[in-house]
């Protein structure tokens, strides 16, 4: 199975319903297939520009690394050396909560989302939120 279309559509549809029930800031998420592909992507309203290449370093870091954005940043805290020669080596990668890996219920890694905007950890529960409400597994760390 692979993300599609619809389901990436679902994915960003539900986080972004959820950062309005709970009045964050505006989001823009990201939806990866598991090569690292974009499947879709949505900036709303009000989402500062460079909002897309944030989120997308989020969810390519994590996939990259295999690895949700949460443990990148603990990582890069204890081995700050290891994440800036892994980001030489692998491009965009956001250390920061809010790229979370996604799988199906058989812990196959489909892809990845990535979401910015609001607050890490925010960002993080919207990314959550949305893959649950598609009916799959989140890895945010």
């Amino acid at each position: 199975m692979a993300i599609d279309l619809q389901t990436a559509r679902a994915i960003i549809e539900a986080a972004r319903a959820a950062a309005r029930e709970k009045g964050f800031k505006p989001l823009t998420v990201v939806v990866l297939d598991a090569g690292a592909d974009v499947v879709a992507a949505e900036r709303e309203d009000g989402s500062s520009n460079k909002r897309f290449e944030i989120a997308f370093g989020k969810a390519h870091g994590a996939l990259a690394l295999g690895m949700g954005s949460r443990a990148l940043m603990a990582r890069a805290e204890q081995q700050p050396y290891f994440i800036a020669a892994a980001t030489t080596a692998v491009g965009a990668l956001i250390p920061v909560p809010g790229g979370v890996l996604v799988r199906d219920g058989a812990g196959t890694l489909l892809g990845a989302v990535g979401v910015s905007g609001d607050t890490s950890d925010n960002d993080e529960a919207a990314a959550v939120t949305g893959i649950e409400a598609a009916g799959l597994q989140a890895q945010p760390a």
